[in-house]
């Protein structure tokens, strides 16, 4: 395997807390049966208010009432704007992978952000911002993983062609346009063992 020469990360399930584990939440307190929105926004597919969104083509605000829709088409009842406040109360940085990074930075080694998310209502500098080399947002772009145009452009802003990179994310639908473009994937279920897999691939200790 070539040395690896950068690191892309996803944010959120990631560097951040997960959107995966807010939904399920909402979905509990809720009685949603699990799995229920997740399976609502892949039926609506990249037509739907979900993509829509992380494309940049809806604001969070004109995305309430489509994607509600979405769901109910589903048989899902859901309060978006509520559901999108779950998201966010979970977005906190997680300090060992914000310690990663800077270990990465300081051994030499260019990271990106890759990340599917959605323009804000309240436009501020993400809080890991600092800490990235390179920063693609898929609103911003207009392209969202498992969309391979977006990770092709991640290495081009990086400067390292895909076989010389790493990239991090905690849905393995995500990692696969990755692993076809020859990266080294990693999927993230908990940031403890995903930095000591990206610690073997780099060859110093990131914990």
């Amino acid at each position: 395997m070539p040395p690896i020469d950068a690191v892309i990360f996803d944010l959120g399930g990631v560097v951040m807390g997960s959107p995966l584990a807010a939904i399920a939440r909402y979905e509990r307190d809720h009685g949603l049966v699990p799995q229920a929105v997740s399976r609502a926004i892949r039926a609506a597919g990249e037509a739907g208010a979900w993509s829509r969104l992380e494309r940049g083509e809806l604001s969070l605000q004109t995305f309430v009432a489509p994607f509600e829709a979405d769901c109910r088409a589903c048989a899902v009842e859901v309060d978006g704007t509520r559901l999108m406040a779950y998201i966010a109360e979970a977005s906190h940085p997680r300090p060992s992978m914000l310690e990663a990074l800077r270990r990465l930075r300081a051994r030499g080694l260019r990271t990106a952000a890759l990340t599917n998310n959605w323009v804000s209502d309240e436009p501020r500098v993400h809080p890991a911002r600092d800490l990235f080399d390179v920063f693609v947002e898929s609103s911003v772009v207009g392209m969202r993983k498992p969309d391979p145009r977006i990770y092709e452009l991640t290495c081009r802003e990086l400067g390292v062609p895909p076989p010389r990179a790493a990239f991090l994310d905690d849905i393995g639908g995500n990692l696969k346009p990755a692993r076809a473009l020859g990266m080294a994937t990693i999927k993230v279920d908990e940031p403890e063992p995903a930095l000591r897999e990206l610690s073997a691939l780099v060859g110093f200790d990131l914990l």
